[in-house]
C-alpha cells in the first residue's frame, strides 16, 4: 500500500494507524499547493479531490477521507484492536468519536490556518474549539484512551487535530486528562515513527 501525505495534516492519522497495524506500506508526500507528488507526479490522477489522505491499494484502488482509511487499515489487522469488530457496539462509539473529531474539531481548524478570514469570526471559532476540547477532557478523565484499555482509530485522529492546537496558539492549559492523554500517544513507538517520516517533531 502508498499512504500520499502532506507533514502534519490529516494524513497523520492513517500514517500512525498503518504503523500500529504492522501492515506494510511506503509513503509519498504530496506538495498540495502545486498538486504534485515528489516524485512530480500529477495528484489528481489519483485523487481527483487533490486532498490527503489518499491509500492506493495493492491492487490499484485509491481509498480516500480519513475516517474511511482508518477503518479499512484497523480492519485488516483485526488482531491489534485498533477498532472492534462489526456489530460490536464499541465499534460505533468509536466512529462516534471520529465523527465528532472530523466535523467538530478538524473542520473549525481550518479557518484559523486560512488567511483573509475576519478577525470577529476568528475569534468566534477559537473559543467554540476550546469549549469542545474541554468537553473532550471532561469525556477522557479517568480512561487511558478515549475508548478505555485501547488504543484506537479514534486516538490516532484526535491526537493528529490536537497538534493544530501548537502553530495557531489555541491554548488548552488545564485541561489535565486531555493533556496527559496527548503525551501517553506520543510516547508510542507507532506515533513516533509517522512523526519521524514526516519530518515532524512533537
Amino acid at each position: 500500500m502508498k499512504l500520499y501525505f502532506k507533514a502534519g495534516a490529516c494524513s497523520l492519522s492513517p500514517h500512525i494507524v498503518l504503523h500500529e497495524s504492522g501492515l506494510d506500506f511506503t509513503v509519498v508526500s504530496v506538495d498540495l499547493k502545486t498538486k504534485r507528488t515528489e516524485q512530480n507526479e500529477d495528484f489528481f490522477t489519483l485523487n481527483a479531490k487533490g486532498k490527503v489522505p489518499a491509500l492506493a491499494l495493492d491492487d490499484g484502488t485509491v481509498l480516500t477521507e480519513t475516517v474511511a482509511i482508518v477503518q479499512y487499515i484497523a480492519d485488516r489487522k483485526p488482531d491489534r484492536q485498533l477498532l472492534a469488530p462489526t456489530g460490536c457496539l464499541t465499534r460505533y462509539q468509536t466512529l462516534e468519536w471520529l465523527s465528532f473529531i472530523a466535523t467538530e474539531l478538524q473542520e473549525p481548524f481550518y479557518a484559523l490556518f486560512r488567511s483573509g478570514v475576519p478577525d470577529e469570526y476568528r475569534l468566534q471559532v477559537r473559543e467554540q474549539l476550546q469549549q469542545k476540547f474541554r468537553w473532550v477532557n471532561d469525556q477522557i478523565e479517568g480512561k487511558q484512551w478515549l475508548m478505555g484499555l485501547h488504543f484506537t482509530v479514534a486516538d490516532a485522529c484526535l491526537f493528529t487535530v490536537m497538534r493544530w492546537a501548537k502553530p495557531v496558539e489555541l491554548a488548552l492549559s488545564g485541561l489535565d486528562a486531555l493533556n496527559g492523554w496527548y503525551e501517553r500517544v506520543a510516547e508510542r513507538p507507532a506515533v513516533a515513527a509517522a512523526l519521524q517520516g514526516e519530518g515532524l517533531k512533537e
